[in-house]
């Protein structure tokens, strides 16, 4: 059973046992004076239109690497990713991921009574109470909300895949997916 929900700003969807792509940021990634510019640009846009061009500017903005690069070194992209794959084919399904400097793009399919929501919220916990306690610091870790969407077919799951792999190569970080340390592209060379 599929049902919308959301806690904030950005609606999610959870699609039960169905592929979803996922993309979550540190917190301060974007700086809140660029969300706010933007918010009055896409104020004048149809709402679906809006959130569609918001996303598109969040992942170029991301890209660019605005903020800390908190999960750029070894320790803690290595956290992250651990955390990641420890559910995977018990909670989840974990078909591709990418750990860049300061977010984190995942596509997985819930698995059983797991939500979406529950899955998201499990990592991004975990992580951010280990992460500060790693790396001395405290307060906020992670940014409050993911953005999620469902796959809709077997192209748009492979799409979802290959953006996710193709992301530390688009944003100028590597020459190919499977340079990557902290992605699915890197441990299937492995």
């Amino acid at each position: 059973m599929s049902r919308w929900h959301s806690r904030g700003y950005v609606p999610h969807w959870e699609a039960g046992a169905f592929p979803q792509a996922i993309t979550f940021r540190l917190a301060g990634s974007l700086p809140s004076v660029v969300l706010t510019a933007w918010q009055h640009e896409l104020d004048a846009m149809p709402q679906d239109e809006a959130l569609l061009e918001r996303r598109r500017r969040i992942e170029r903005a991301l890209d660019l690497g605005h903020g800390e690069p908190l999960l750029s070194g070894v320790a803690v992209g290595g956290l992250v990713e651990r955390a990641l794959l420890h559910f995977d084919g018990d909670r989840y399904r974990m078909h591709a991921w990418a750990i860049m400097p300061n977010h984190v793009h995942v596509v997985a399919t819930p698995m059983g009574t797991n939500t979406l929501s529950s899955i998201t919220h499990s990592w991004k916990s975990f992580t951010a109470t280990a992460a500060n306690r790693l790396l001395g610091r405290q307060g906020s870790f992670w940014a409050p909300e993911y953005f999620d969407r469902a796959i809709r077919d077997r192209q748009h799951y492979l799409d979802a895949v290959n953006y996710v792999e193709m992301n530390p190569v688009v944003a100028g970080l590597c020459e190919r997916p499977q340079d990557w340390r902290h992605s699915s592209a890197w441990a299937g060379q492995r």
